[in-house]
């Protein structure tokens, strides 16, 4: 059992918003509800909650770019909810930085369980660390910023948890299943390979003008992933 936080649900079914809600409530949360993107980025500077419950399909935007939003302003775990439910919908809303994903029609029990299990995770506040420099990558834990030479890569919470996994052990070989207890949580339900989409994402901000087969992120076949010069 996790203790309450602020949760923010976005979504404009009123019947699923109801749900959601009450469940969350129920399980000692406190509650923030939006139906628009217009209401959530109000709600999320407002509230700043821990966890966005995000419906994709909103009337005046698109829930993918209010994701990458949040992603980047904010620690919020974002869990979609949404009907989408085809493997290339999934790997656009990982892409986006979500946190997990839940498809409609779903178990009241099921969001109740999910939302408890981010909360799990590890979020934010590193513990203060020495610099990591791998090349000419470098990798502050303290305030969590990424350089290559002298410009700073923007990344998002994700990202940034798998650069700082693999920089503690430069070089060696890291499997999904390590990335995802260190980075998401030992409680992850879903897919290890949406580890693969966000190392993808991952690698386009930080091997621009690189050839490929000289990834910072080396890719070991059948085992997993190495940081590397």
């Amino acid at each position: 059992m996790t203790d309450g936080a602020d949760v923010l649900v976005v979504e404009d079914a009123p019947e699923y918003a109801t749900v959601a809600s009450t469940v969350l409530v129920a399980a000692g949360h406190s509650v923030h509800t939006a139906t628009t993107v217009a209401q959530a980025m109000s709600q999320l500077h407002r509230v700043r909650p821990q966890v966005v419950v995000l419906d994709l399909s909103l009337p005046d935007g698109d829930g993918l770019d209010l994701c990458r939003h949040i992603c980047e302003h904010s620690d919020a775990f974002v869990l979609m909810v949404t009907g989408r439910d085809t493997p290339d919908d999934r790997v656009r809303g990982f892409g986006a930085g979500a946190d997990d994903y839940l498809i409609k029609p779903y178990s009241p029990r099921e969001l109740g369980v999910r939302v408890d299990a981010l909360l799990r995770r590890p979020r934010g506040g590193l513990p203060a660390l020495a610099l990591r420099r791998c090349g000419d990558l470098l990798i502050d834990p303290r305030t969590r910023e990424v350089h290559i030479g002298d410009d700073r890569i923007e990344v998002t919470r994700i990202e940034f948890g798998l650069l700082e996994a693999l920089s503690a052990r430069p070089h060696a070989v890291l499997s999904r299943r390590e990335l995802l207890d260190r980075v998401w949580g030992d409680q992850w339900v879903a897919d290890d390979h949406v580890v693969d989409v966000h190392i993808a994402n991952l690698r386009r901000k930080i091997d621009r003008g690189r050839d490929p087969s000289r990834s910072r992120v080396r890719t070991v076949r059948g085992v997993g992933y190495a940081l590397s010069d």
